[in-house]
């Protein structure tokens, strides 16, 4: 751009970003500066720096929304500035929190009264509700063993391997044993029987995941119900069951009606969902429903009037913003059953599609199960020569991210990637997705064998007669030669037009 007019020593007339001492000179990366400079200045500074980010539609890795409509964006803009908490002062905004809370109740099949109001709060994810549940589970169960006269020091909690992390920062945090059932091959779920079996007079609860992370498998809620009120009536216990719905709660209700995992068993007494993945909100919305209210005790329950009126709060948090509370809301009644449903039923299909074209390679197995949380998780057939993370790796040139990882104990030797489908992810994506496989695949099978394989084997050559090992310099060399005659390669036939 061609400046009209001669700067100032201060660059207060310079009208070009670009063209500003502000973007020529780099600013203190861990110290807040010493001057101002110009809010244009400041935005494309930032905006630069964040061009460098990934493309959020073309992060395969997450569950979480990426996309909303114009008209729920602006509705979010509306209500940056409003703080959650301050019911008194947004009562509106309160309100809707509650006509969720209550809506999901209902979605979960909440045994509800005529007129009567569900238990349950907005926090800011899964992990935060979580958390709750298990604070509620663990204060009850201390109430009850204080009643009898018995220890309470010692609570433990009961998952299988393939739980979040989050399960384990409650573990840790709040001091309860995780008692963990461990995977095995071909079955990356916790097995409802061996579960019971971990289950004492000291388990809180036990929890079951509805869309594992790893696989997007749901677990068998209905026989761990059905195999824990056969235990607690043969111990006199009353050990509950939490759902952690955070993928599936959004889902179950409109792909699988019939299936019970909800509050239609009886010992279900706490389920938690993630607003901001399959509740299609931007990140930031989680969502906790008890059963009733003798499933949250009392105490744990704060209440507040020094903004305002009287105000009862059970989170980790405070202050927060209103704007995805307002966003489940929008998706709710714009939406409607018709509208999940249908939305459910299109990424299921994208994620057949995905399968499919995986499978016609010939190069894969598939992890993942077709009911469940729509994704497709897949690992090589053979890897003796290349991994699943080179592959993932080589994504990223085509923009892609894809995830590679191992399977938790005792399944850990199993590597696979996943790749999650979300609401903006197209059948056209699906189709892309699988040729660009197919070319990471070809520019794989082109390389020698990967640098950590050469690097750990040493392979052994004949030195003036004398059997010794190359060194780690001459094995780096060998592949940066390789590396370099490859790149070199493709560039004769990548002419420029």
């Amino acid at each position: 751009m061609v400046l009209s007019k001669a700067s100032s020593q201060s660059d207060d007339s310079i009208h070009s970003t670009f063209a500003s001492r502000y973007v020529r000179d780099s600013l203190p990366r861990f110290k807040v500066p010493e001057n101002s400079i110009p809010k244009e200045a400041a935005y494309q500074i930032i905006n630069d720096e964040l061009m460098l980010d990934g493309n959020p539609r073309l992060n395969l890795a997450s569950f979480v929304t990426t996309w909303m409509e114009p008209e729920c964006d602006k509705l979010i803009m509306a209500s940056i500035n409003k703080n959650y908490v301050d019911m008194d002062e947004y009562p509106v905004t309160t309100e809707l929190q509650n006509r969720c809370v209550n809506m999901i109740a209902h979605l979960f099949n909440a045994p509800l009264g005529d007129g009567e109001a569900a238990v349950g709060v907005g926090t800011v994810g899964s992990s935060e509700a979580i958390m709750l549940a298990g604070l509620a589970f663990k204060r009850k169960w201390q109430n009850k063993m204080k009643a009898l006269g018995k220890p309470c020091d010692k609570p433990n909690i009961v998952t299988g391997a393939n739980v979040q992390v989050c399960w384990e920062k409650f573990a840790r945090y709040f001091e309860v044993e995780l008692k963990e059932v461990k995977l095995r091959d071909g079955y990356y779920v916790m097995d409802p029987e061996k579960a019971v079996e971990m289950v004492d007079e000291n388990t809180i609860c036990v929890a079951a995941i509805l869309g594992s992370t790893l696989n997007g498998e749901f677990e068998d809620v209905k026989t761990l119900n059905d195999l824990l009120v056969k235990k607690n009536q043969e111990t006199g216990w009353d050990t509950p069951i939490h759902v952690d719905a955070a993928s599936g709660g959004f889902i179950a209700p409109f792909l699988y009606p019939e299936l019970e995992w909800d509050f239609r068993l009886p010992l279900v007494k706490s389920i938690n969902v993630s607003g901001h993945k399959y509740g299609l909100v931007y990140a930031g919305i989680g969502w906790v429903i008890w059963r009733n209210k003798e499933d949250l005790p009392e105490e744990l329950i704060f209440h507040i009037n020094y903004l305002g009126a009287d105000q009862p709060t059970f989170t980790l948090n405070f202050s927060k913003g209103s704007s995805q509370v307002i966003a489940q809301y929008y998706q709710l009644i714009r939406l409607g059953y018709e509208g999940y449903k249908n939305i459910m039923e299109n990424c299921q299909g994208n994620a057949m599609v995905l399968k499919a074209g995986l499978e016609k390679t010939g190069r894969f197995n598939i992890v993942s199960k077709d009911n469940g949380v729509p994704l497709v998780a897949f690992s090589l057939k053979d890897n003796s020569h290349h991994t699943e993370f080179e592959v993932s790796d080589m994504l990223r040139r085509f923009g892609w991210i894809v995830p590679a990882y191992t399977m938790p104990p005792d399944a850990q030797h199993v590597t696979v990637l996943r790749v999650v489908i979300r609401e903006d992810f197209s059948r056209t994506l699906a189709e892309r997705l699988v040729m660009d496989i197919q070319k990471v695949l070809h520019d794989l099978d082109t390389l020698p064998a990967r640098v950590t394989e050469k690097m750990a084997k040493l392979e052994e050559h004949a030195r003036n007669g004398v059997v010794v090992k190359k060194s780690a310099i001459e094995v780096q060399r060998e592949i940066t030669t390789a590396w370099m005659k490859f790149v070199a390669d493709k560039k004769k036939t990548n002419g420029v037009c």
